[in-house]
Formats: structure tokens, sequence, C-alpha cells
């Protein structure tokens, strides 16, 4: 046991509920991951994504067990990771949503290589090759070769903290 820790025996159950809770105490920038599929352009809003290693370039995202976007995803095996800006809300909902035509109105540009979805107007995005699948639970962990990226510095993050939207208010030099 570590120093601070709790006995094993002192810990209590939790509910889904408080689970969600908690890990929404956790901000997060506000993704979309899109990639190809026979029928079209295929993508969906996600916050567990990030960065897993420089040398060699790798990141990881998440998709549920039960996305319709997992056949699309292990098919075409390229995928674009969209960093949505602040001003980009109405997409977050857009790509969360499904049953609906998720790229109505939506302007983007393929990627140079492998063709996945560049959406306009993003902070930043990677596009890569998925190497590996790991199965976690009700999810699936992608882990993906990083091909290519892009970054626009004057853009800001969207957000998502709580359960709701945020804006960055304190800029903080490192």
């Amino acid at each position: 046991m570590t120093a601070g820790a709790a006995p094993a025996a002192a810990l209590r159950a939790f509910d889904e509920r408080e689970y969600r809770d908690a890990m929404g105490g956790f901000a997060s920038g506000v993704t979309v991951i899109t990639t190809q599929a026979a029928a079209g352009p295929v993508g969906f809003t996600c916050q567990s994504f990030y960065s897993v290693s420089i040398d060699p370039p790798l990141i990881s995202f998440s998709v549920a067990r039960t996305s319709q976007s997992l056949a699309a995803l292990r098919e075409h095996g390229r995928i674009a990771v969209n960093f949505l800006s602040a001003e980009q809300q109405r997409l977050s909902g857009q790509f969360a949503r499904s049953g609906t035509d998720k790229w109505a109105g939506v302007a983007w540009t393929p990627a140079e290589r492998g063709g996945a979805p560049i959406l306009d107007g993003v902070t930043g995005w990677v596009a890569g090759e998925i190497d590996r699948e790991i199965e976690a639970g009700d999810h699936l962990i992608f882990l993906v070769a990083v091909t290519a990226i892009s970054t626009d510095p004057e853009r800001r993050p969207l957000i998502f903290h709580r359960g709701r939207y945020r804006e960055l208010e304190i800029e903080y030099q490192i």
C-alpha cells in the first residue's frame, strides 16, 4: 500500500451515475473521429482521445462496441482526429447523435493520406493508420500510428467539463 492510500476494505461501492459524475470532473477537449466508408464519410464525437507516444508518434481513442461507426473504422483503417474549436459546439452535438445525417452542412477536405475527412474550422487534427484494437469493457481502444498533423493556434478549443461546454478563461505560461 502506498502512503495515503486507503485500505481496500475502506473503499465504498459506487453506482454508474457516481462514476459518470466523477469522470465528468476531468475537463477534456472535444474531438470528432472521422474515416471513410463505401457509402461516404463516417464520424463521431469522442472525448476519450489522447497522445500515447512521441517516438514513434502514436495516439489512442476509445469507441463503444455498439457504435455504428465501428465497421467503417475497421474496414478503412485510416482515421483523422479533428480537435473542435470553441465555435463548433453545434458539430459536437451533430456528430454525437445516431440515426441522423451527421454530414449535413459540414465542410471538410479529405486527408492527403487515406482520405479521412478533415473538418473545416478545427483547432488542429491528427491523421493516422490504425495499428491495433484492444478490448476494454464496453468499449474498444484503438492505437493509431500518426502519419500527418496540423494545428491552428489562433483558434480556441472546445472544452467539456461536468456536462457542459466551457471557455478557457485564463492563459498560463509554462
